[in-house]
């Protein structure tokens, strides 16, 4: 049995997926697998008979600068577990690895030499650095609740939210298709003392008027024919959470009138049933509709108006917040990047310049369309001109400030900060005040961008 292993062991070495090598105390390579082969790059003519310094251990190399150090760690402890480092493959590129060593003796207890297991981790870290990425993206700082924005008008919509969210105010959120009026309801929600309770979503321009009506307040067994059975409403779901009602100004008179009688009374009736139900859902809607305009135009009722219209937040278009279009074009871009699983390094100058000239009738909602294509057609490492949407070329280009155009996030952040501490006096307290950002995230950026030792 002990001749037939003998006959086989290579075999059985180049068969394991892990990298083996075989050195002797001087560090000489005696024997490598397949394996280890293919990770380095190296055929095996070249590694049998050179040292092992040849894969450019990255612990190695640490250990060979500490005076009066052994050649190798390894040999003075005996063996390694678990040592994460790094190689160096033939071309020139480094693959991260995890080693595991143990010397070899002989009858005597004579060391010889040793033999190294090394696993090729580059997966591992690939995932490790994405995780990096999703958490950075998530506790992005010039992000609230999912919306990015530095605007002093997108601050100032911040600071609404943040001061409604504690209360059961009715909230009215003004702003053209595609500027995220859902982002902003559901960080009411979010913000809140409701936060663990239910947010439930209505579109009152997706249903008809019987359909609506049943959707919000329910319905009873046979209050309409397909009506089979008794059915609670969104209301009713919402219970004591928040409901929001979309595009409020599409909704029907005769819902409004419902409507209001809720917001008066705090109760509702099933369709088909005139047995009140009492309701603790605080109510938030949206509209991209000029609500004055229809009420004097006798599409909208005053009253319901009045009761809607409490605290209103008004969400500028993306044209009106240009400065905030790189900061909105990087937050897309990495998330379409994690999606797509793409090597994608980054948006050419030429690229951004269009994206900042571009007059976004569609919004924030267009710019993210607009990355989702990019990532689709871009065949390079950078997203350039041509991996935009036609219609980013088809608009009228928009005047830019000087400030702005052509140049890069970086350089505008920078110029920011710097701004803000001159008026700031120097103190970052009040230049993060000033910012809408934290004091640590005004020092991360100083020490980023040099500001302080220049």
């Amino acid at each position: 049995m002990e001749e037939n292993l003998n006959q086989y062991w290579k075999t059985v070495v180049n068969t394991i997926q892990d990298g083996v090598m075989i050195v002797t105390p001087d560090g000489q390579i005696v024997s490598v697998n397949q394996a280890l082969v293919e990770m380095t790059g190296y055929v095996r003519e070249d590694l049998i008979g050179s040292s092992c310094s040849i894969l450019g251990c990255s612990t190695c190399e640490l250990a060979r600068g500490i005076p009066q150090c052994h050649f190798c760690v390894m040999f003075e402890k005996g063996e390694l577990r678990r040592q994460k480092c790094a190689l160096v493959r033939r071309d020139g590129t480094r693959v991260p690895v995890v080693k595991n060593a143990s010397v070899l003796r002989d009858a005597d207890g004579t060391v010889i030499g040793a033999v190294e297991t090394i696993t090729d981790i580059s997966d591992l870290v690939d995932k490790e650095e994405q995780i990096e990425i999703f958490r950075r993206e998530l506790s992005a700082e010039d992000s609230y609740h999912g919306m990015v924005g530095r605007d002093p008008r997108m601050q100032q919509v911040f600071d609404l939210i943040d001061g409604v969210a504690r209360t059961d105010t009715p909230v009215v959120i003004y702003g053209e298709s595609g500027t995220g009026k859902e982002l902003v309801a559901k960080a009411i929600h979010d913000a809140g003392p409701r936060r663990e309770r239910p947010f439930i979503k209505v579109n009152c321009a997706a249903l008809n008027e019987s359909l609506l009506e049943s959707e919000l307040f329910g319905h009873v067994k046979g209050a309409y024919t397909g009506a089979h059975k008794d059915r609670a409403g969104r209301f009713e779901s919402a219970a004591d959470g928040d409901i929001f009602l979309d595009e409020i100004g599409d909704l029907p008179m005769a819902t409004q009138v419902k409507l209001l009688r809720v917001l008066e009374e705090k109760v509702i009736e099933r369709v088909g049933d005139h047995r009140p139900i009492p309701v603790r859902a605080r109510i938030i809607t949206a509209t991209n509709r000029d609500l004055p305009e229809l009420v004097a135009k006798g599409q909208f009722r005053q009253d319901l108006y009045y009761r809607i219209n409490v605290i209103p937040i008004r969400i500028p278009p993306l044209r009106d917040r240009r400065e905030d279009i790189a900061l909105l074009a990087a937050h897309f871009f990495r998330r379409s990047r994690m999606k797509s699983g793409k090597q994608v390094r980054g948006i050419s100058r030429e690229a951004m310049t269009l994206l900042l000239r571009h007059p976004w009738p569609g919004n924030v909602r267009e710019l993210r369309s607009a990355f989702e294509y990019a990532l689709v057609a871009c065949k390079t490492e950078m997203i350039e001109p041509r991996d935009l949407p036609a219609e980013i070329f088809s608009q009228p280009a928009v005047c830019l400030p000087g400030e702005v155009s052509g140049r890069s996030l970086d350089e505008i952040k920078k110029e920011h900060l710097r701004k803000a501490l001159k008026e700031a006096g120097g103190n970052r307290s009040e230049a993060a005040r000033m910012l809408g950002i934290s004091r640590t995230s005004v020092w991360s950026q100083m020490r980023r961008y040099g500001i302080g030792s220049e």
